[in-house]
């Protein structure tokens, strides 16, 4: 880990909400806060996350070798996540100039440890 070393899972949990909230107000328009079905996809996002096998050692969910959403809530976030992620370069730039660094961080580590398949951390 690199910036985020502390608490991964937190800093996940405030990216997704930015990311759901920029959503939300653009395609769906709320009066106030996000529409059900937004709200619905963040308390779902939030529940994953703290479920993580990985935690603090999580990958980006894209290069995570476990797909722990369900298929239609997947489909949703991967939504919300092509929308908000250009956008967010503009609003939220610390955010995703320190998601691009853990994915190039991880990704290189990976590179360096010793080769095989690598197995999510057992939970009791």
């Amino acid at each position: 880990m690199f910036i985020t070393t502390t608490n991964r899972i937190e800093f996940e949990k405030k990216t997704v909400t930015k990311m759901v909230g920029f959503y939300c107000k653009k395609r769906h328009r709320p009066e106030d806060g996000l529409c059900p079905d937004c709200a619905s996809l963040l308390e779902y996002s939030h529940k994953r996350l703290d479920k993580c096998v990985y935690q603090n050692d999580k990958p980006t969910c894209s290069k995570c070798t476990i797909h722990c959403y369900k298929p239609g809530m997947r489909q949703q976030i991967r939504d919300v996540m092509r929308y908000s992620q250009p956008r967010m370069l503009i609003r939220q730039p610390h955010l995703v100039i320190l998601h691009a660094i853990e994915g190039f961080l991880n990704k290189f580590n990976k590179k360096h440890k010793k080769k095989g398949k690598e197995s999510p951390p057992n939970v009791s």
